[in-house]
């Protein structure tokens, strides 16, 4: 397990406390969270208005844009991870914050598609690297006791960000050209490094943690990237939480990402005269998320298998239904749905991200999260181009009923099997000990 001490006197503490909020090095953290990732959403619109208006580029480059921003992670996700457990964690964030500065002032030069979308897979290579040390740092300056409220606000922020993010950069956009919302979008990157700015002083003591959970003897000979990397693999292929929760993620992600692209044309075929519609099912699906955020945060716990697999059954149940919706079927309908498929995107992600903390000692924290990082890479970019061609061969609606009855049984499985995937419940937050989990298959 990692110890961290702090050489400046301060109230900051890893030990469970009656607030989150008094843990300041916590709040640090999620202050710097929401600043990069509000400025992230805040100039993926003007990106894509920048690409496809203002330069009329081809649809195919279009698309190649999800394509490179995939990219790194697939090729550099497990080695990030690897390095977040061995290199100074706020170190990484705060040299991430600043090549992403860099980067994204580099963007506003771009003449050109073909100098752009090089940038952007620079550019993702940072989040690459900084979402593994961030989230290896939430588990260890987070008390147990306060793992769900942390994870529940870190995806409170991020679904926040994705509503109010493209509205307001939408509200600048329709004054400004899209060069302010990406200057925006290094101010905030900018003023997240400034925050963390005064962690980097925070002392990691590495004590190496074998996979079994045992500790291993501190005067051992350092370990090479290569062999944490592969400790990596082997944890997570001898914890059944996690090995389920990778595999259950991939499958029930591989159906989503399929449509999740091609809102565009159903819309298209079912509501040609709505161009706003898109901009709708958006909102509505974030404040489904939002809601459900909300609520999960005031819960001491949630059950695996309700959290992973209800989340699934919901983006299911919305999806199938917007596939059955017809030009005559009134709007509010896709509201409707659009907010049951945030309900189960919010349940979703805050059980993940909790179950990966919960069930990973700190010293695989950030391993974890790379590997998970290049496997659901590999999705975003396959899963897409299986979905358009199954699109050109059955047509948008069928598609759409296709993919959400699969993603519905999926979460139903998730449900029904969740003692066999994930063995028992999660204990009680407030009963949980600062203990390495020692899972056998």
């Amino acid at each position: 397990m990692t110890v961290i001490s702090n050489e400046p006197t301060s109230t900051e503490s890893t030990e469970p406390s009656r607030s989150l909020w008094t843990n300041l090095r916590f709040v640090r953290m999620f202050i710097a969270y929401s600043l990069a990732t509000f400025g992230d959403w805040f100039d993926a619109l003007a990106i894509q208005v920048m690409v496809a208006y203002r330069w009329g580029a081809d649809p195919l480059i279009i698309a190649l844009i999800p394509v490179c921003m995939a990219v790194p992670g697939i090729l550099l996700g497990s080695v990030a991870g690897a390095l977040a457990d061995r290199l100074h964690k706020v170190k990484i964030m705060l040299l991430c914050d600043v090549i992403t500065v860099g980067l994204t002032i580099a963007i506003l030069f771009a003449p050109s598609p073909l100098w752009l979308l090089p940038l952007l897979a620079l550019r993702a290579m940072m989040g690459v690297f900084h979402v593994p040390a961030q989230q290896a740092l939430t588990r260890q300056v987070v008390a147990e006791e306060h793992l769900f409220q942390a994870s529940s606000l870190n995806g409170f922020v991020n679904q926040c960000s994705k509503v109010a993010g493209p509205l307001l950069g939408a509200v600048i956009l329709a004054f400004f050209s899209p060069q302010i919302c990406i200057l925006i979008n290094a101010c905030t990157r900018l003023l997240s490094g400034a925050v963390l700015w005064p962690l980097r002083r925070l002392m990691e003591k590495p004590e190496p943690v074998e996979p079994d959970g045992s500790t291993a003897d501190a005067r051992d000979i350092p370990e090479s990237l290569f062999t944490q990397w592969q400790q990596g693999w082997r944890f997570i292929q001898s914890s059944r939480p996690v090995l389920s929760t990778m595999l259950f993620g991939c499958f029930g992600l591989m159906a989503i990402l399929m449509i999740d692209y091609q809102f565009t044309t159903l819309f298209r075929e079912i509501k040609p005269g709505n161009e706003s519609l898109l901009g709708w099912l958006g909102s509505s699906g974030g404040a489904g998320a939002i809601v459900i955020i909300l609520l999960l945060n005031r819960l001491p716990r949630i059950g695996y298998g309700w959290g992973l697999g209800g989340g699934y059954l919901f983006i299911g149940a919305g999806i199938a239904a917007l596939g059955w919706i017809g030009p005559q079927t009134p709007e509010i309908w896709v509201l409707m749905w659009g907010l049951c498929i945030g309900v189960g995107n919010g349940l979703f992600m805050v059980t993940l991200n909790y179950l990966l903390q919960k069930e990973t000692p700190p010293a695989y924290v950030g391993r974890v999260f790379g590997i998970q990082n290049s496997l659901f890479s590999v999705v975003l970019v396959v899963a897409p181009l299986a979905g358009g061609a199954l699109i050109r061969v059955a047509g948008p609606s069928p598609t759409f009923q296709y993919i959400g009855l699969a993603t519905l049984v999926i979460g139903l499985a998730g449900i029904l099997l969740q003692r066999i995937l994930w063995e028992a419940k999660p204990p009680l937050l407030s009963e949980a000990k600062e203990t390495i989990p020692q899972e056998s298959v």
